[in-house]
Protein backbone atom coordinates (compact mmCIF):
# COMPACT_ATOMS: atom_id res chain seq x y z
CA UNK A 1 0.00 0.00 0.00
CA UNK A 2 1.35 3.53 -0.59
CA UNK A 3 2.30 5.82 2.04
CA UNK A 4 3.47 9.03 2.03
CA UNK A 5 4.92 10.84 4.76
CA UNK A 6 5.61 14.70 4.47
CA UNK A 7 7.89 16.58 7.64
CA UNK A 8 10.04 20.23 7.50
CA UNK A 9 6.65 22.19 7.61
CA UNK A 10 6.82 24.95 10.49
CA UNK A 11 6.79 28.68 10.56
CA UNK A 12 8.54 31.15 9.21
CA UNK A 13 9.42 34.82 9.12
CA UNK A 14 8.68 36.45 5.21
CA UNK A 15 11.61 36.47 3.45
CA UNK A 16 12.61 33.19 4.75
CA UNK A 17 13.30 29.30 3.65
CA UNK A 18 11.93 26.31 4.31
CA UNK A 19 12.21 22.82 2.88
CA UNK A 20 9.57 20.66 3.02
CA UNK A 21 10.35 16.20 2.56
CA UNK A 22 8.13 13.48 1.48
CA UNK A 23 9.32 10.00 1.87
CA UNK A 24 7.33 7.28 -0.56
CA UNK A 25 6.47 3.79 0.24
CA UNK A 26 4.36 0.81 -1.33
CA UNK A 27 5.12 1.69 -4.87
CA UNK A 28 8.01 2.11 -7.66
CA UNK A 29 8.96 5.87 -7.01
CA UNK A 30 11.04 6.24 -9.71
CA UNK A 31 8.39 5.67 -12.15
CA UNK A 32 6.01 8.08 -10.10
CA UNK A 33 4.92 11.53 -10.98
CA UNK A 34 5.62 13.53 -7.32
CA UNK A 35 3.85 16.82 -6.82
CA UNK A 36 3.14 19.14 -4.00
CA UNK A 37 0.08 21.07 -3.65
CA UNK A 38 -1.27 23.76 -1.51
CA UNK A 39 -4.69 24.24 -0.12
CA UNK A 40 -6.30 27.45 2.59
CA UNK A 41 -9.58 27.35 4.16
CA UNK A 42 -12.68 27.88 2.00
CA UNK A 43 -10.20 27.31 -1.45
CA UNK A 44 -9.37 24.54 -3.62
CA UNK A 45 -6.14 22.88 -3.52
CA UNK A 46 -4.02 24.36 -6.04
CA UNK A 47 -0.61 22.76 -7.62
CA UNK A 48 2.65 24.29 -6.17
CA UNK A 49 5.30 21.97 -7.94
CA UNK A 50 5.08 18.88 -9.79
CA UNK A 51 8.12 16.59 -11.39
CA UNK A 52 7.46 13.80 -13.31
CA UNK A 53 9.53 10.56 -13.47
CA UNK A 54 11.63 11.84 -16.42
CA UNK A 55 12.34 15.02 -13.89
CA UNK A 56 10.61 17.30 -16.36
CA UNK A 57 9.56 19.92 -13.43
CA UNK A 58 6.21 22.72 -13.84
CA UNK A 59 5.31 24.80 -11.43
CA UNK A 60 2.16 27.13 -10.26
CA UNK A 61 2.74 30.83 -11.37
CA UNK A 62 2.61 32.13 -7.82
CA UNK A 63 5.62 30.01 -6.80
CA UNK A 64 7.72 30.01 -10.09
CA UNK A 65 11.39 31.69 -9.67
CA UNK A 66 11.30 30.90 -5.60
CA UNK A 67 10.56 27.36 -5.25
CA UNK A 68 12.43 24.67 -6.19
CA UNK A 69 10.72 20.64 -6.77
CA UNK A 70 13.34 17.92 -6.71
CA UNK A 71 13.23 14.53 -6.30
CA UNK A 72 16.10 11.26 -4.93
CA UNK A 73 15.23 8.01 -6.17
CA UNK A 74 17.74 6.31 -4.22
CA UNK A 75 15.47 7.99 -1.23
CA UNK A 76 11.98 7.62 -1.87
CA UNK A 77 11.97 11.16 -1.76
CA UNK A 78 10.59 14.35 -3.08
CA UNK A 79 11.38 17.66 -1.92
CA UNK A 80 10.72 21.39 -2.27
CA UNK A 81 12.62 23.90 -1.51
CA UNK A 82 11.14 27.34 -0.59
CA UNK A 83 12.52 30.55 -0.68
CA UNK A 84 11.39 34.08 -0.53
CA UNK A 85 8.62 32.70 1.54
CA UNK A 86 5.08 34.92 1.51
CA UNK A 87 2.65 35.49 3.51
CA UNK A 88 0.34 34.48 0.70
CA UNK A 89 2.50 31.06 0.85
CA UNK A 90 0.71 30.37 4.56
CA UNK A 91 -1.29 26.68 3.53
CA UNK A 92 -1.18 23.39 3.99
CA UNK A 93 1.09 21.56 1.73
CA UNK A 94 0.29 18.14 0.67
CA UNK A 95 2.48 15.70 -1.24
CA UNK A 96 0.72 13.53 -3.81
CA UNK A 97 2.19 10.66 -6.06
CA UNK A 98 0.45 9.93 -8.72
CA UNK A 99 1.41 6.19 -10.32
CA UNK A 100 1.50 6.63 -14.19
CA UNK A 101 2.75 3.01 -14.60
CA UNK A 102 -0.52 1.62 -13.07
CA UNK A 103 -3.42 0.73 -14.88
CA UNK A 104 -6.01 3.68 -13.94
CA UNK A 105 -2.91 6.01 -12.46
CA UNK A 106 -4.12 5.82 -9.42
CA UNK A 107 -3.14 8.98 -7.56
CA UNK A 108 -2.25 9.41 -3.38
CA UNK A 109 -1.85 11.91 -0.57
CA UNK A 110 -0.45 12.61 2.10
CA UNK A 111 -1.14 13.70 5.35
CA UNK A 112 -0.65 17.53 4.67
CA UNK A 113 2.46 19.50 6.84
CA UNK A 114 1.30 23.53 7.77
CA UNK A 115 3.25 26.14 6.21
CA UNK A 116 3.35 29.80 8.16
CA UNK A 117 4.53 32.58 6.95
CA UNK A 118 4.66 35.61 9.55
CA UNK A 119 6.35 37.72 11.45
Amino acid sequence: QVQLVESGGGLVQPGGSLRLSCTFSGGIFSMCAMGWYRQTPGKQRELVARIRSGYFTNYGDSVKGRFTISRDNAKNTVYLQMNSLKPEDTAVYYCNAALTYSPGNPNYWGQGTQVTVSS
